[in-house]
């Protein structure tokens, strides 16, 4: 019937899940990102409540409860009409407010949730999009959304991203402080403008960095985490990130930087060491500050982005 208002019963269960990432990894700010296997898990369940009811767990469990949802808005937001009624589930093992890609996870995961809710079939090109321009820039969004070591660029024809080698060799250990760092407040440290030479640097570490990271090699990868561009900057919102990064170093890490605008930093070593690397960064954020909420744990990368579950 034309103009009906759609009935709970319009909607369906669905559960989709999105993985963490880390960007920037030094030189590639703003266009590199890797997907990582800590995940965002959602889930919708239609009932004739009237309202949506939102059951957060895992590292969403301590959010402030007037905290805004950024799946929830997007649900809602997305399939205006009908009544969303039922529980939405969110459990995260993805640190908030940590550099690893939290809210790209959570926008990729609402507008594919959107579609699927209303028995519409994946449009991964739509989502990105769509998370992109929220997002503000894609290096966290597309590995979230495609899996992988991510490349987004500008066109005139809108972002383009490509898929790029990745060595099994490289393994990735990663520590925070309790305190996280807002985006928005990361980038309002940066410099409006830079050099032509400090430009010309940053372009040679980035060719450094993938190639290190395409090939394994700990040289280049040290070259290529070097950076002049936003790395300095977020460093000083990190209580003792010097510290911890010397300790990463003296664990057999080739490089630690920032991961995305932190709190959080990502260490690039051989795979083998990244559990004591992770620890001995770990290790130093606790022992210097005396911070009994700051943790470290190794990472590996996934293929795995965007995945709609059974249920």
């Amino acid at each position: 019937m034309i103009g009906r208002r759609p009935a709970v019963t319009d909607l369906s269960s669905a559960r989709v899940r999105v993985p963490c990432s880390t960007s920037n990894l030094g030189a590639g700010f703003d266009t590199l990102g890797l997907a990582l296997d800590r995940f965002l898990d959602v889930s919708f369940t239609p009932d004739s409540s009237g309202s949506l009811r939102v059951v957060r767990e895992g590292t969403l469990r301590t959010l402030p409860e007037d905290e805004t949802d950024i799946v929830a808005e997007i649900l809602k937001s997305r399939v205006a009409g009908v009544s969303v009624s039922g529980v939405l589930k969110m459990h995260s093992d993805i640190p908030v407010g940590r550099g690893l890609g939290a809210s790209a996870a959570a926008r990729v995961a609402g507008h594919d949730l959107a579609l699927a809710v209303r028995g519409l079939p994946r449009n991964d090109g739509a989502t990105f999009d769509s998370a992109y321009r929220e997002e503000g820039h894609g290096d966290n969004a597309a590995p979230s959304m495609f899996g992988g070591l991510r490349a987004v660029a500008e066109t005139e024809d809108g972002p383009m991203v490509m898929s790029l080698p990745l060595s099994s060799q490289v393994g990735f250990a990663y520590a925070a402080p309790s305190v996280g760092v807002s985006t928005d407040e990361a980038r309002r440290q940066l410099p409006k403008s830079v050099s032509h030479g400090l430009a010309t640097a940053s372009l040679g570490r980035l060719v450094a960095l993938l190639q290190g990271l395409a090939e394994g090699d700990a040289d280049l990868i040290r070259i290529g985490a070097q950076d002049e561009l936003h790395v300095p900057y977020r460093m000083a919102l990190i209580p003792r990130a010097s510290s911890v990064i010397s300790a990463g170093i003296d664990a057999g890490a080739w490089a630690v930087t920032v991961s995305g605008a932190g709190s959080g930093l990502i260490a690039m070593c051989d795979q083998s060491d990244a559990e004591g690397v992770a620890e001995a960064m770990h290790q130093a954020f606790d022992e210097g500050s005396g911070d009994p909420e700051c943790f470290g744990f190794s990472l590996s990368p996934t293929e795995r982005g965007l995945e709609r579950i059974a249920f």
